[in-house]
């Protein structure tokens, strides 16, 4: 199989961000009177601030000239009238983000986990599992938070400077002179410290992506870990990458962190020196206390905003960059099914095939003609022609193999690890198209079946055995998704699980949970024999199938074997050569050739590599 990727992407800067936003704005379309509402939210709640410190000047300008307390509570009852609308303006807004932002998240879920069903194996053999779901936590997470508060906040955050800058204007173009000046500073220590900050920031979503992917193989890898006494060895380079993203965390939010007292310390420089030189008008009687009292609450209010767009910044572009790495997911070409032979339940009579809307142990290939269609039965009759394949063009897995079987025919493959017997397999279900050659299917080339009317004739029993979460029934019914209660005790049974099944605490409703690690290795694969026979398909395929069970097992379920094979047309790929002696043909495989064939009799008077294997001679790696 093709090498594994392990480094993890890290969170980056968008490569197209007016893309990104296009599209994430494009799965927000459903909610287009919800975000107009928002924004009036928005604007209705900066101004009614921006008004509500504005009516400070009258406030003070009342309390020093005129001691008529109905001329004072006036502008303070509309103060407070304004403040109380900013508020429901802030919860309505919020509301309504929070609904568009789940919503959105919803649909964008959706598609991702969607196209990942649909993407090809080669897909999964290329990305490990960690950098897959970093898509749905991590990701998901950043761009959550920027459709829930960053936008908001980006947008209240610019209406509000808007709004201030042009009250300001008109309370006092001198002073406002002071202001744009010190605006000009701010400006210049956000970009040189957020500079800084970008850097850091992208060092630490890098070490972090590092640090959740050897966890995450460490954790799968525990058992090996503890069998080699590696535990102190792990701790020590888990040690080295926990400080690695340590430094970069730290430096980051040095950065971020010294922003705020830093933009905070120049608002109370500008607030002195606005203070001082108003006091100097006012003195002057160039302006009265009320402006300036109103003046001095908007420069406060004026580099608040500020700050807040450039801690935004940072954390919009990693969202975006997130969005990118899930759009790249979704766009990611799913799996290319040019077939159109479909599968259909076949009635016989008087040797002519019919197709039946309901199942009646026959099966048939059903394939369009120039002007209607045929019927080909489901037989079993697989035959690699010529067959060239590699998983990439630097190494050629298999070289020019031949090989048929015939229906009902048990078909056992041998050879060391990475001869290409797994290779096969994986040919016949299409998990990989051959790059030359040909492979048929009861006389069809294979590439004119569609995917899930071929992967529905064949079932197959891996090595590495997956349970779901969810009942023993549940587990083998999922071979069979109508199967009934009945059926899947009679394929439990033919795979001698019943026995084990039944003297679990709840039976075949006993739930299963973390792969089925409240089973042993051998309970286990029994299921997912059973679930293979409860599928009872015409082609059976069992890699490495026994391995997992010890030899008195192998031995109470040979029989049951037998029987879900007999009629099938079986391939086996095996280490154990007890397990193919009986095979109607074994291949020998070597560096992706066939280099021996016969059965086993035939095998061992050639006295080839077979008959080293199976005399102790030579051991398979």
């Amino acid at each position: 199989m093709p090498p594994m990727r392990r480094n993890m992407s890290p969170v980056r800067k968008p490569k197209d961000t007016k893309k990104t936003i296009l599209r994430i704005l494009k799965y927000m379309s459903k909610y287009k009177l919800h975000i107009v509402f928002v924004l009036i939210g928005i604007i209705f709640s900066s101004i009614a601030t921006i008004a509500g410190n504005y009516l400070l000047k009258p406030i003070i300008n009342n309390l020093t000239t005129n001691s008529d307390i109905k001329e004072i509570l006036k502008p303070i009852s509309m103060m407070v009238v304004f403040y109380s609308l900013g508020v429901i303006g802030n919860y309505l807004y919020a509301r309504l983000m929070l609904k568009i932002s789940t919503g959105t998240l919803l649909k964008i879920r959706t598609d991702l986990f969607k196209n990942m069903e649909k993407l090809p194996i080669k897909h999964f053999d290329t990305h490990t599992h960690g950098e897959l779901m970093s898509r749905f936590t991590s990701d998901i997470d950043t761009l959550r938070e920027m459709l829930s508060n960053g936008i908001p906040n980006l947008f209240s955050s610019s209406i509000t400077i808007v709004g201030v800058f042009f009250a300001m204007l008109f309370l006092s173009p001198i002073l406002t002179s002071l202001i744009i000046l010190m605006l000009f500073v701010m400006l210049f220590v956000i970009k040189t410290i957020g500079k800084k900050s970008a850097i850091y920031f992208k060092e630490q979503q890098k070490n972090n992506g590092i640090l959740n992917g050897y966890v995450e193989e460490m954790t799968e890898g525990i058992k090996v870990v503890k069998i080699f006494n590696r535990e102190n060895e792990v701790i020590d380079k888990f040690e080295t990458l926990n400080e690695n993203l340590c430094k970069s965390a730290t430096n980051a939010n040095i950065c971020a962190n010294i922003l705020m007292p830093i933009m905070g310390n120049l608002s109370y420089m500008n607030y002195a020196i606005t203070a001082g030189v108003g006091g100097f008008l006012v003195i002057n009687k160039m302006l009265d206390i009320g402006t300036i009292a109103s003046f001095l609450q908007y420069t406060r209010s004026f580099s608040q905003p500020i700050t807040q767009i450039s801690q935004q910044f940072n954390s919009i572009l990693n969202a975006l960059a997130g969005a990118e790495r899930i759009f790249e997911m979704i766009d990611t070409e799913k799996e290319v099914d040019e077939g159109n032979v479909t599968l259909v339940y076949a009635k016989e009579t008087n040797g002519i095939l019919e197709e039946s809307k309901t199942h009646t142990g026959t099966w048939a290939w059903k394939v369009p003609t120039q002007d209607s269609f045929k019927l080909v039965k489901l037989l079993g009759d697989v035959r690699f022609n010529n067959v060239t394949f590699g998983y990439n063009d630097d190494k050629i897995v298999l070289k020019n193999v031949s090989l048929y079987a015939k229906p009902g025919q048990k078909i056992a493959f041998v050879g060391s690890t990475g001869a290409g017997k797994t290779t096969i397999t994986n040919l016949l279900n299409r998990f990989y198209d051959i790059k030359d050659g040909e492979i048929t299917y009861d006389g069809i080339d294979i590439k004119q079946i569609k995917k899930d009317a071929l992967r529905a004739s064949l079932s197959m029993v891996l090595q590495d055995t997956h349970l779901f979460t969810g009942t023993v029934r549940d587990n083998i019914r999922y071979g069979k998704l109508d199967a009934t209660d009945e059926e899947v005790e009679n394929a439990a049974r033919l795979a001698n699980a019943h026995s084990f099944i039944m003297h679990l605490p709840d039976g075949y409703d006993t739930l299963l949970t973390a792969d089925g690690s409240n089973l042993s290795q051998g309970q286990r694969q029994l299921i997912a024999i059973a679930r293979a026979a409860v599928a009872n398909p015409p082609v059976l395929i069992l890699d490495e199938a026994t391995s997992s069970i010890d030899t008195r097992t192998e031995k109470l379920i040979e029989k049951g074997m037998n029987t879900l094979m007999k009629g099938r047309t079986v391939f086996v790929i095996a280490h154990r050569l007890s397990t193919v002696r009986n095979s109607d043909a074994i291949m020998v495989l070597e560096n992706g050739e066939i280099i021996e064939r016969g059965d086993h009799d035939e095998l061992l008077k050639q006295q080839g590599k077979y008959y080293k294997l199976y005399t102790g001679m030579f051991e398979l790696s």
